[in-house]
């Protein structure tokens, strides 16, 4: 809530003023705003005014005015103009008409009505309600409450939230409408803040959010409350509404003003000169656009703006402007000069330029936060500052408001001077701005949480569907609550106004859902998220209903039952029943079912009145399923009583000799028969192997006592309650029923009828069909980038109906949706499947269709990938031809496709040739190959094909014929550089050299030395058809040497000689000897070594060695003579000397050393010591470096340290308050080098005073002195 005293920003500069206006006149209400483009609302007695002939309003810039025509008594009463949060209220009053004395409108010249008690101000002057204090006809809030606010067009609002101002330490509130006389649940609503600040974790003090219904209106009523808004409140909010199938969003944005105190006011825009055009009015950022200052003026008419009763705007006595013109900003000056009565107030801003301006520094911090801090989601982040103050208290706040201690959530740390907060497991929750308050000081840092990446776990299906039906894609991803985006061939979907498509979340699945699918609808949808996407194909084709079964003619007798069936494509389709082309109703007689595709009339206890055309039409296609139904009438004449029996078969329209019959279906043969007395029934059936067998009657018939009926079914004697197979024989007819015909069924059966008179009698053919059996699993073949080819073969049984056609369905191999690829019938055996993703394994089945409908589908056939042929290799070139073979060489293609790549295939034919003949069996996986046995002098071609499991690709042919013949070129060595000079190898190293050569065909190679052939197995020669090699695995000195290599192809050769040099340490020198000594000098003289080690001496090394303690020490290096003089030899000692020689190896590994000691004669000289004068260096003590003062933290060892210095070492002693601390075990203390350091292990407060360091010696003495003081930890 805003401070008392304080008054909020108003959002009018210039307010309208109540009025007297004589009745027939107009009135006219004139407001400004501060800035343009401000939405206003003129109001009557808490509603909305609209312009209408007795109401005008106009809007120009900043100024709105508000027309009143024709006023009379009615229009008397209180008006309101409403700006953002501000609105102003004001009177309107009429009078009688008076011709003398007329009252005239308002000026529109600008009237100070903001500052509060300006003398001449009306008593009904216009009355401001800030956002800051809320008002019963609901100026706090930023949505329309009015009664005559319209309801929203489009979506679900009825009332959206509107934009908003408050000032900074108001209130505000924010409401939307729903209406829910449509709704069967309440709508979910959600408030955000920015693009994804969910509002519901922010409730607390300073916002609150509210919901409520009006049963009498139906409409909900959602509230977002902002109290003590603060600048960060300000910008975009977003208001969403959803239900079952709809969404809605509105967004809005909220302004929030600084305060502004009446020592504050802006007098420049009291006293601008108003002679220019605009009258100088203020923008928002308080910078003018129009109008100069006139300080003059605002002296004079300083008492308007200071009352007696505003005890603010009086300057205290003690208040230094100095310091507070330093402290102000330049824009604040010209209020300060005139608040504090200065009147040089140039010359003050002169001599402030030539003042310093210290800067501010943090008082409480000595290392703050950092602007902003980065973590990923489910890490933990630690933000750490450094205190001036070690014992201050530290607040850390979140978003405004503090952090509580809670589990383990949140850890506060605190050692030393720094402060520490640690966040664990963070969240999108955590993405907030944090604070840290020390006192009255704080600093600011903002957490921004970064999410992983967001992978897909179930992708996407492919879907087949018909138009106008329902469509949902499912995708599972790795987290809950994940951003996604759906896209339809690479654009981003979006909710349009139509709401075409449909987003829904749960958990971490998410729906694509599109309610009717069109053509246009048909493409490729993917889903992507942060770390990959998924991808589908949805095929939309237009509906067609295909007929499996249609209805039949049916043939009943009197009470028999009628039962018209048909089977469609579709088993969502519904229909209509007709009779005679009018639709039937049904009743307890007749009942109309819908099971799945089947669609069923049933007629009980059948009448001559339903004799007639019975239709089947299904809802949404132009088809019409037509049968008849006959009614038989069975004639019996009157006969003597010895008739003989007969059989009545002659009904029209029915053929007696074939009864076709669906599997499954109920078969009922009825067969009037007649005789006196009453014959005996015999039903038989003629099996496919064997012969007809008569039943026995049957017992207890029903019928005359002398009548029977006995019946084989499958050469098995059956009773009429055995099941589904039953005869019933009545005295004018015999009933054979089969409950649920079957394929066995099937056969010709024999009716006899018997009595004494005689017998008659009729064969009834039966044929069962059914749907055909399934096929068996289709092959794959042809397999292409896209596209395969699936052959199959007819199924088994056909159902006793010709086969229609077939379906093919294709699925992936790990999902378990099928989809259908043909919605009309395939005739052929054979299909080529389009449209599939390359890479991804699919399974095909097939299903066969005849007349009777769809059988079960075939096995699935093996998976396959669609994979396309890699394409052709690249840079094929002949690398080399011989005689008998040809070495080529490619590069693997371009692309190998999502088979990847098994290997290559060479073929060649002669040219102007068509037959390939291929190089190798089998493939290759090198990019190089030697095709050997070729006819010599032969022009062939070659090519070379890339093959991965969708078989070969293109080829790459060579461009010109190749000639098998071998090109004779002269032998010639290329001896590489390094060889055109003498090699230098080291006993025991490898040799190896290697001399590459041209010459065809392949020359003979031949290595001497010194002339002579090579031999023994230590140098060995290596040849190939490119290059020579001679290898020596350890080198010895005999191996040195001039080595020849010869090249020869018939009559030409070529040479090339080798120096090979093996080397090693040389031997020491020889016959090392003293030739002189003299005062501290010898004199040593040798012979160069026997052997240099087959290399050149570099020089050699000489060193001595003491007779008494034998170390040797160097006394010259990489010497080249053999003789030298060593000097600075001590007199008295016996020396002995050796030399070791040095080459490029290395030193010898031997030296040559003198036999005996050399020994340096003292000579005859006594020395006399000079005598010096004794020096006197005592000094007495004093401390070059003191004691400090000390503050330390209890329970952690502390230290005092100090030099001195003093001659002789002075004693040193410690004291504290006093009291010697040398026999104290808590107290160590150490002196090095005249550094003194007193250890207190563990101090407690107890051990804080005065501690004393005293040095005395012989010369005098000092002491220093400290204070420690011993914290205890808060």
């Amino acid at each position: 809530m805003p401070e008392p005293g304080k008054k909020p920003v108003s959002a009018f500069s210039k307010k309208p003023r109540s009025v007297e206006v004589a009745a027939g006149g107009p009135a006219v209400f004139e407001a400004e705003t501060e800035r343009a483009g401000v939405k206003v609302r003129w109001q009557r007695g808490g509603s909305d005014i609209s312009a209408s002939d007795k109401f005008g309003l106009a809007a120009e810039g900043t100024r709105h005015t508000l027309t009143v025509r024709d006023v009379g008594p009615a229009d008397q009463g209180s008006y309101a103009v409403i700006a953002g949060s501000s609105k102003v209220k004001f009177d309107l009053k009429v009078v009688e008409a008076e011709p003398a004395e007329p009252v005239p409108a308002p000026a529109p010249g600008p009237a100070p009505a903001e500052a509060p008690g300006v003398p001449g101000e009306a008593p009904d002057s216009a009355t401001e309600v800030e956002g800051g204090s809320p008002s019963p006809e609901g100026s706090s809030s930023a949505a329309t409450n009015g009664p005559a606010a319209p309801d929203d067009p489009i979506g679900l609002f009825v009332t959206r939230p509107q934009d908003g101002e408050v000032t900074m330490g108001g209130s505000i509130t924010f409401s939307a409408r729903v209406a829910g006389a449509s709704l069967l649940k309440p709508p979910v609503v959600k408030w955000f803040k920015g693009k994804w600040v969910d509002l519901s974790s922010k409730v607390g003090q300073h916002l609150q959010l509210h919901d409520s219904y009006d049963r009498a209106s139906k409409v909900y009523l959602f509230e977002l409350h902002i109290t003590d808004a603060q600048a960060t409140s300000a910008g975009g909010y977003r208001c969403e509404v959803s239900t079952k199938d709809k969404f809605d969003s509105c967004n809005f944005n909220l302004t929030v003003h600084e305060a502004i105190g009446p020592g504050d006011l802006d007098l420049r825009s009291a006293f601008r000169r108003t002679s220019l055009a605009g009258g100088g009015r203020r923008t928002s950022d308080s910078s003018e656009d129009a109008g100069v200052l006139d300080f003059s003026s605002l002296l004079k008419k300083s008492s308007s703006f200071r009352t007696p009763r505003d005890s603010k705007l009086e300057v205290p006595a003690e208040e230094d402007v100095w310091e507070i013109l330093r402290q102000a900003p330049p824009s604040e000056y010209e209020r300060i000069a005139f608040q504090h009565g200065v009147t040089d107030l140039r010359g003050m801003l002169k001599r402030l330029k030539g003042m310093k301006r210290d800067e501010k520094k943090s008082t409480a911090f000595q290392k703050k936060l950092q602007p902003a801090y980065q973590v990923n989601k489910g890490h933990k982040i630690r933000l750490t500052v450094e205190l001036a103050d070690p014992d201050a208290e530290v607040k850390w706040l979140k978003n405004g408001q503090e952090i509580q201690m809670s589990g383990s959530k949140y850890i506060f740390e605190s050692n030393g001077a720094k402060r520490t907060l640690t966040i664990s497991q963070c969240s999108l929750a955590d993405d907030a701005a944090y604070q840290c308050v020390v006192g009255g000081e704080k600093c600011s840092t903002e957490l921004f949480v970064k999410e992983p990446p967001v992978l897909i776990v179930r992708p996407l299906e492919d879907q087949l569907v018909m138009v106008g039906q329902r469509v949902e894609f499912e995708c599972e991803v790795s987290e809950e609550g994940a951003q996604v985006k759906w896209l339809k061939d690479g654009v981003e979907l979006t909710r349009e106004e139509t709401f075409k498509y449909r987003f829904k979340k749960d958990g971490r699945k998410h729906h694509l859902i599109i309610n009717e699918a069109t053509l246009e609808d048909a493409g490729h949808y993917a889903l992507r998220t942060s770390g990959g996407q998924a991808l589908a194909e949805l095929i939309v084709q237009e509906k067609k209903l295909e007929v499996y079964q249609s209805i039949a003619d049916l043939t009943v007798g009197a009470k028999d039952q009628a039962v018209f069936k048909c089977e469609v494509s579709d088993e969502n389709v519904r229909g209509v029943w007709l009779k005679n082309g009018k639709e039937l109703v049904p009743d307890s007689r007749i009942k109309v079912s819908h099971i799945g595709r089947v669609h069923k009339l049933t007629i009980d206890d059948v009448t001559p009145a339903d004799e007639a055309d019975y239709s089947f039409v299904p809802e949404g296609f132009a088809c019409n399923l037509s049968a008849k139904l006959h009614f038989m009438e069975v004639k019996i004449d009157f006969v003597p009583r010895q008739e003989p029996p007969k059989i009545h078969l002659d009904c029209p329209g029915r053929k007696p000799d074939t009864i076709v019959v669906v599997a499954g279906n109920k078969l009922r043969l009825d067969v009037p028969i007649s005789g006196d007395p009453a014959p005996t029934v015999i039903w038989q059936k003629t099996m496919t192997q064997g012969k007809k067998v008569p039943a026995g009657p049957a017992p207890d018939a029903p019928g005359d006592a002398g009548a029977s009926d006995e019946w084989v079914f499958e050469k098995k004697l059956l009773c009429e309650t055995e099941g589904r197979v039953r005869v019933e024989t009545t005295k004018d007819r015999s009933i054979f029923t089969v409950e649920g015909a079957e394929k066995e069924d099937e056969g010709v059966y024999t009716v006899t009828v018997k009595n004494p008179v005689g017998e008659d009698q009729v064969n009834l053919t039966v044929k069962v069909i059914d749907v055909p059996d399934p096929p068996a699993a289709p092959k794959i073949s042809n397999v292409g980038e896209d596209s395969c080819t699936v052959q199959w073969e007819p199924p088994a049984y056909d159902g006793g109906q010709p086969i229609l056609g077939y379906i093919l369905e294709r699925k992936k191999k790990k999902s378990y949706r099928w989809m259908r690829l043909n919605f009309d019938l395939l005739r052929d055996l054979q299909h080529e499947a389009r449209r599939m993703i390359e890479g991804v394994v699919y399974e095909m089945r097939v299903y066969a269709v005849n007349a009777i409908g769809m059988s079960r589908p075939s096995p699935a056939s093996q998976p396959f990938m669609p994979v396309g042929p890699p394409s052709e290799p690249t840079h094929l070139a002949v690398e080399d031809i011989s005689d008998t073979t040809v070495s080529l060489k490619w590069r693997p293609p371009e692309r190998e496709g999502a088979g990847g790549l098994d290997g290559y295939s060479v073929e060649y034919c002669q040219e102007g040739g068509s037959e390939w003949v291929a190089a190798l069996q089998g493939l290759t996986e090198r990019t190089s190959m030697l095709v050997k046995d070729l006819p010599t002098g032969a022009r062939l071609l070659f090519r070379v094909r890339a093959h991965n499991v969708a078989g070969p690709g293109a080829p790459a042919t060579t461009k010109e014929p190749v000639t098998v013949q071998e090109i004779l070129q002269r032998p010639r060595l290329q001896l590489p550089r390094h060889l055109r000079q003498t090699i230098q190898r080291r006993v025991g190293e490898p040799v190896n050299l290697l001399i590459p050569f041209q010459g065809k065909p392949r020359p003979q190679v031949t290595w001497t030395k010194e002339g002579q052939p090579l031999a023994g197995e230590e140098v060995s020669i290596r040849n190939s058809p490119t290059d020579t090699i001679l290898f020596i695995r350890a080198a010895r000195r005999a191996h040195s040497g001039t080595y020849q290599v010869t090249l020869r192809i018939e009559n030409m050769e070529d040479k090339a000689t080798l120096v090979l040099q093996i080397v090693d340490k040389p031997s020491p020198p020889q016959d090392i000897r003293v030739t002189e000594a003299w005062g501290f000098n010898v004199a040593l003289e040798w012979k160069p070594p026997q052997d240099d080690g087959n290399t050149e001496i570099s020089g050699y090394t000489v060193q001595k060695a003491d007779k008494k303690t034998m170390e040797w020490f160097t006394v010259l290096e990489h010497y080249r003579r053999t003789h030298c003089v060593v000097s600075e030899l001590i007199i008295g000692n016996g020396y002995y000397f050796r030399v070791f020689s040095h080459n490029m190896v290395g030193p010898s590994d031997k030296a040559a050393t003198t036999k005996e000691p050399v020994f340096i004669p003292r000579p005859g000289i006594t020395y006399e010591p000079p005598d010096y004068k004794a020096m006197d260096f005592s000094e007495a003590p004093s401390f070059t470096h003191p004691l400090v003062n000390r503050s330390v933290i209890a329970g952690y060892n502390a230290t005092l340290c100090c030099a001195v210095r003093g001659s002789p070492k002075p004693k040193i002693s410690w004291l504290k308050n006093g009291l010697d601390l040398g026999g104290d075990a808590r107290f160590r203390m150490f002196s090095k080098q005249g550094v003194l350091t007193l250890e207190i292990r563990k101090p407690c407060p107890y051990d804080g005073g005065v501690y004393v360091c005293r040095a005395t010696n012989l010369q005098g003495e000092a002491q220093c002195e400290c204070r420690l003081e011993v914290r205890v930890p808060q």
